[in-house]
């Protein structure tokens, strides 16, 4: 179980965290024809302000749809749909008058489940998902995902690593849609993945390189965890703080810098997210793991379960 999470860690070890927070970017209106319309904002394409965010979405019904067009989403906040960007894509503007947009989200937007989780109107569920799809220590709002390995932890876990000697450092990598594109060129190595967002600061740094010194352990808490670490690497293992975007695509290869163990939920096949792993723990040794979560029924997917590769 996972509350025998804390048996497998020694003192000194340092989890790292990405404390994203998922923003409300599933936003739904009705067209003048009365037809519903669903937007779905995947990542701002400049600096936000209390007017003119553009953002880069996908809208839907895409086809049906112009550019120049407009909606009201809650009564207040407004959108329109720029210009196509192929794809079902779409560059669109939001306003909410004196109201930032970020908060107008997070007044009017859904937090933007995964499709195989469904909700029916009124289904009391849907009103915890708000809660449910957040890590206990999310703080930096941009992600369109949960970094899902984070939601397994709940305060009184995180108190009891704390009494056992455990560490924590933050990090923020802003988890986009391109995370979980299939990989579809035939050699992996020529897959490129979605740019996104991160942040290694300062306090983290220093708490990272530190443990280094010591000789404890860097776990990283989820993919993108190590991402952000492995970004940010130097030779010697430790970090530099540092903040911009990061391409950095792990597959079966590379050689970790940064990460001593990590921890991860089950992923899809053909998902740069399985690259990862098993650039991590071996390609064979991940597969009969694999094998073994199938055979015994693991639960896969957002809310499924963990495993720990020390």
């Amino acid at each position: 179980m996972f509350s025998d999470f804390p048996s497998l860690l020694r003192p000194g070890d340092l989890l790292v965290v990405n404390d994203t927070k998922v923003l409300r970017c599933r936003l739904r209106a009705v067209r003048r024809s009365g037809g519903a319309v669903e937007v779905f904002l995947l990542s701002p394409l400049g600096p936000s302000g209390t007017e003119g965010d553009r953002w880069d979405a996908l809208a839907r019904p895409s086809k049906r749809l112009g550019e120049g067009e407009e909606f009201l989403v809650g009564g207040f906040l407004r959108l329109r749909l720029r210009r196509r960007s192929g794809e079902g894509r779409w560059e669109v503007e939001l306003s909410a008058g004196d109201v930032p947009v970020a908060e107008a989200l997070e007044r009017v937007g859904e937090v933007p489940l995964p499709p195989y989780i469904r909700r029916r109107p009124g289904d009391p569920a849907a009103a915890e998902d708000a809660d449910r799809y957040q890590t206990v220590y999310a703080a930096t709002p941009g992600s369109v995902a949960a970094p899902t390995a984070g939601l397994h932890f709940d305060d009184d876990l995180l108190r009891e690593l704390s009494g056992s000697g455990v560490s924590f450092a933050r990090v923020t990598l802003s988890v986009g849609y391109g995370t979980f594109s299939p990989i579809r060129t035939e050699e992996v190595e020529a897959f490129e993945i979605h740019p996104e967002e991160y942040r290694l600061g300062p306090e983290a740094a220093e708490a990272i390189n530190g443990t280094r010194a010591r000789g404890g352990r860097i776990i990283a808490v989820g993919t993108t965890a190590v991402r952000t670490l492995e970004s940010c690497a130097r030779e010697d293992g430790t970090v530099a703080p540092s903040a911009g975007t990061t391409r950095r695509f792990l597959f079966p290869g590379h050689r970790f810098l940064a990460v001593d163990a990590m921890l991860t939920n089950f992923h899809l096949p053909r998902s740069s997210l399985l690259a990862l792993v098993m650039a991590f723990a071996g390609i064979e040794p991940v597969r009969e793991a694999y094998r073994e979560a199938v055979g015994r029924e693991y639960r896969f997917f957002s809310y499924g379960d963990a495993m720990f590769i020390a």
